[in-house]
């Protein structure tokens, strides 16, 4: 997982990509692979998009409802 360090800019951090995995769960509930589908654009692959899932989770924004199979945006 990347963080800003005098390494990594903010832009090349995953916390840069935080908002952008936000902004489409707050539209709507999405499947795993549909998110990824509409968000892959910005990341530089699925290992990227896993760690941006991770840290989201971590941080209490994000929970998976496993009935429905669907990440939810948590307010």
């Amino acid at each position: 997982m990347l963080f800003p360090n005098k390494l990594f800019s903010y832009s090349e951090s995953i916390l840069s990509k935080l908002p952008v995995v936000l902004k489409e769960l707050k539209k709507q509930p999405l499947g795993v692979r549909e998110l990824y589908q509409k968000v892959s654009r910005s990341l530089d692959g699925v290992n990227e998009y896993v760690d941006v899932l991770d840290c989201l989770y971590a941080l209490h924004k994000i929970e998976y409802d496993e009935e429905e199979g669907v990440l939810h945006y948590v307010i």
